[in-house]
């Protein structure tokens, strides 16, 4: 009489079944871990990105606002300034530093547009915001409003400087801290304080400085 052959069991034990489920339990905590890490970088990468084309966009558009400045007085108000630049504190109604003047090379294609190539350009801070300030026209009416652009956010301060004599080059301390005359300076400095990047400082030599 020959015995029943036993055959082989392919099942899993309840224990084998629980380990399983808390390996993988671990592996997905660990994956969604990863993952969510790698999504917030991604977004924070994105915003600061973004922060940084900001940031170049203003400092070209000052660059090129700033190295077109041509010594023309304007009118505001009906009423005539002697200063062609006037800088520092007190100006625009800012909250820090100041800044106006006219600059050149608006482009106006074949003079279609009812308004000339020059802007009367101004730079303040308010409620964090650097602001550029500018209209259609140089000599504006009594009761103008200029237009508004808002170039950067998050700004704790905005001071500009101006060098009047090649010897102060090397020796921004001595620069000036306010300017307003009927002749541009040699130079301009402008020093950006931003909560993003820190301490910001350019300086633009002038082609029409005296």
């Amino acid at each position: 009489m020959s015995l029943p052959s036993k055959q082989p069991n392919y099942g899993f034990t309840l224990i084998e079944i629980l380990v399983a489920m808390a390996i993988f339990t671990i592996i997905g905590l660990a994956s969604t871990g990863v993952l969510t890490s790698v999504i917030n970088s991604d977004q924070l990468s994105s915003e600061r990105f973004e922060k940084l084309e900001e940031l170049q966009r203003a400092m070209l558009t000052m660059e090129r606002d700033i190295l077109q400045i041509v010594p023309r007085t304007v009118r505001v108000n009906n009423e005539s300034v002697s200063a062609v630049l006037s800088g520092g504190e007190d100006i625009l109604d800012s909250d820090t530093d100041g800044l106006s003047f006219v600059r050149v090379g608006w482009y106006n294609p074949q003079m279609l547009l009812p308004r000339s190539t020059l802007q009367a350009v101004g730079y303040r801070v308010q409620e964090k915001q650097l602001q550029r300030l500018y209209g259609n026209y140089v000599d504006n009416v009594i009761g103008y409003e200029p237009k508004i652009k808002i170039l950067l956010s998050d700004i704790e301060d905005f001071r500009v400087s101006f060098l009047t004599d090649i010897k102060q080059l090397e020796e921004p301390e001595k620069w000036q801290e306010t300017y307003a005359n009927s002749a541009l300076p040699l130079a301009i400095s402008i020093t950006i304080v931003s909560k993003t990047f820190g301490e910001i400082r350019r300086e633009f030599m002038l082609a029409n400085g005296a």
